[in-house]
């Protein structure tokens, strides 16, 4: 696509690869971050109406998949603060919306459960009304830069009765909201800041309500969902073409120097690259083709945005496989640059929906059956 902040995400990507390392070890990118609300790359997808660039989902990939070639990271955090974006948009109120544009808030989600687990559309937090407000209480397992978001779109069961769910707006330093202790020191993404978070008796007030009571499971579903799948597909794809160009970068560069050759000069390692350059470009493809069903509302429209996450969490990790084996014992080196990369790549087979619970909704979706 045509973006027209190139150069400055480019410049913006110089800054996520150059402290990629340390966010790895587990810093948070604040400077990457800083960089993007400075610039107004955080407010995107804000409405020009409120001070944003006015932008939409295919910019908001294109941000992502670029962020995510130099910091899975970083990537990650700016997929999860488009996507409570995306919902404050149509729900919040303009003071937040604002505060989004102007690049001094940061958001995310709060929706996955110790309870009900990748089950994210159904939680078993609890509102109840007091006076003018609502007492929320809840146990969210993972919820992406928990210490530095300024709020978490927060989803509990309705104030009135017990099915489906309602969305809130929740500030980080709201009284009774714990975040875990300890830091996020996981397999890959290590520098998203991933923490649990409970609630005890956080008071909000009743405007802080995103959407109808017991609304949430359509938000979820008609703008959450097509937003975070596609972002997190664009995360994927980024990893993946990052693996795919430092691998072959190292076959190039590294051969055997009693005989003369490359690595490259292998046929089984150039037959590896080759599978790793067909699959991110068969997974970008296919996420361009879910922005177009979404942007055409086409009949496939659910089908391609739930294949999209699962297609690219998939290959990611098979790309990245292989980059490790075209790359043998020095993959395992930090220098390199792929080890860290595979590492970030497992993440989004089991971050909800996990991978497995998308193949069995297009599975019902082909067989024509209800997905939910």
């Amino acid at each position: 696509m045509s973006f027209p902040y190139d150069q400055l995400i480019e410049t913006i990507a110089a800054t996520a690869a150059r402290h990629a390392a340390e966010v790895d070890r587990g810093a948070f990118p604040t400077q990457t971050l800083r960089e993007l609300g400075e610039t107004g790359l955080l407010g995107l997808v804000s409405a020009t109406a409120v001070g944003g660039k006015g932008l939409g989902l295919p910019a908001a990939a294109f941000v992502v998949e670029r962020l995510a070639r130099e910091c899975g990271s970083t990537a990650m955090i700016v997929c999860m603060h488009y996507c409570a974006t995306a919902t404050l948009e149509q729900h919040g109120s303009d003071e937040i919306r604002a505060a989004i544009a102007a690049g001094k808030h940061l958001s995310t989600l709060a929706f996955s459960e110790v309870g009900s687990r990748s089950h994210f559309w159904a939680p078993l937090g609890t509102a109840r009304p007091d006076g003018s407000d609502v007492v929320l209480d809840g146990r969210k397992s993972w919820v992406t830069s928990a210490r530095h978001a300024d709020s978490y779109v927060w989803s509990s069961k309705p104030v009135a009765g017990s099915e489906a769910s309602t969305l809130w707006l929740v500030p980080r330093t709201a009284g009774g909201l714990r975040v875990a202790d300890a830091a996020f020191d996981g397999l890959g993404l290590r520098g998203n800041d991933s923490s649990p978070a409970t609630a005890e008796g956080v008071r909000v007030p009743a405007a802080a309500r995103l959407g109808a009571d017991g609304g949430g499971f359509g938000i979820m579903m008609g703008t959450v969902l097509p937003w975070f799948n596609v972002l997190s597909a664009s995360v994927s794809t980024g990893l993946m073409e990052a693996a795919t160009q430092k691998t072959a970068a190292h076959a190039a560069a590294t051969g055997f120097q009693h005989l003369g050759t490359s690595i490259a000069e292998l046929p089984t390692a150039r037959a590896y690259i080759a599978r790793m350059r067909i699959a991110t470009d068969q997974n970008k493809a296919l996420v361009a083709d879910t922005l177009a069903a979404i942007a055409g509302n086409r009949a496939d429209t659910m089908l391609r945005v739930l294949e999209s996450k699962a297609a690219a969490g998939e290959a990611a990790a098979q790309v990245t496989d292989l980059a490790m084996r075209v790359c043998g014992g020095a993959a395992f080196r930090k220098d390199v640059g792929v080890e860290r990369i595979f590492r970030d790549a497992r993440a989004a087979l089991v971050m909800a929906p996990t991978t497995d619970a998308l193949y069995d909704f297009i599975g019902k979706a082909v067989c024509g059956l209800p997905v939910f």
